[in-house]
């Protein structure tokens, strides 16, 4: 059996953010190194294993069995290890600790988040990845970021942003589309634990979610807007999530409603917290780097605001 000590930790880590967000170049962006320096903390790791982590198919990262079994428990001691080193940084105004979603984190936050950071060099921020809505008075959490209804009793919480959804597809399947029913001629995309059906955007154009033909289904959000780059179907998006994809020309977004899904965007903070000027800082830039990120393209129609 091999001992913790012979396993370099900056190797577990790099497997670890690899493993979660699914890519080198997200986890480099991250863990702010280069993507030759994780590829190479991988590959020194399943050395000094002796097993292989990762199939390599494609320029693609596919866990194996290996790393299926070790993911959840590398994820559980990196956010141990984290949360013990950020107690000690609770309350300072030159460091944030940040709760996200996973999904946000890796399709909207990590591409943005260097704009705070050039804005606000002394400010230090850990982003801690996770779907569980923590408690900031009893935790080392400085700040949540969620999607809800909202309010959160006993909470600090300010809504950023409302949620809004459209479909998008490859630019190959968007040749097929001509008209909202034509959506119910391809193949959807599903994440079962979206908080939203389809019946949101078909409702604009009296059509019923019987015409949706069956397709791939993700049990996370990032997953199923990569299935949409590959073009296995259509997929009802996030505005924010997907806005970076519709930019760079790897999706399109055939029709421009996008309907409000009563859903929003929350910045939590603790009620008994101290309201540091990292804290404010933070958060008036996330208001306004959302609303500015969104890129609606001439003649987009926000619906149901």
């Amino acid at each position: 059996m091999k001992s913790l000590n012979s396993i370099h930790l900056s190797g577990l880590r790099a497997v670890e953010a690899v493993g979660r967000l699914g890519s080198i170049k997200i986890a480099s962006e991250e863990l702010g190194v280069t993507m030759g320096a994780v590829s190479q903390q991988v590959q020194r790791t399943e050395a000094q294993l002796g097993v292989q982590l990762f199939e390599r198919q494609n320029r693609m990262l596919l866990p194996t069995p290996h790393l299926l079994a070790m993911q959840p428990h590398l994820t559980s001691a990196m956010s141990s290890l984290s949360t013990a080193i950020a107690t000690t940084q609770r309350g300072r105004e030159d460091a944030l600790t940040i709760s996200v979603a996973p999904v946000f984190a890796g399709k909207w936050l990590v591409w943005h988040l260097k704009k705070f950071n050039r804005a606000f060099p002394d400010v230090r921020v850990r982003v801690e990845a996770t779907v569980d809505l923590v408690d900031p008075d009893a935790s080392d959490v400085d700040l949540c970021i969620r999607v809800g209804e909202g309010p959160y009793p006993g909470l600090n919480a300010e809504k950023l942003l409302n949620q809004r959804v459209f479909p998008v597809c490859s630019p190959a399947l968007a040749d097929q589309i001509k008209g909202p029913e034509d959506i119910g001629r391809l193949p959807i995309i599903r994440d079962p634990g979206q908080m939203f059906s389809w019946q949101t955007w078909l409702d604009l154009f009296s059509l019923d979610e019987s015409i949706l033909q069956d397709g791939p289904t993700f049990s996370d959000g990032s997953l199923c807007l990569d299935a949409a780059i590959a073009g296995q179907g259509v997929f009802l998006a996030w505005e924010t999530l997907a806005v970076y994809a519709v930019k760079s020309g790897q999706l399109v977004s055939p029709f421009p409603q996008r309907p409000a899904t009563g859903l929003g965007y929350w910045l939590i903070s603790g009620k008994n917290a101290p309201r540091t000027k990292a804290k404010q800082a933070f958060g008036s830039w996330l208001k306004e780097e959302l609303q500015t990120s969104i890129g609606r393209p001439k003649g987009a129609d926000v619906v149901n605001e």
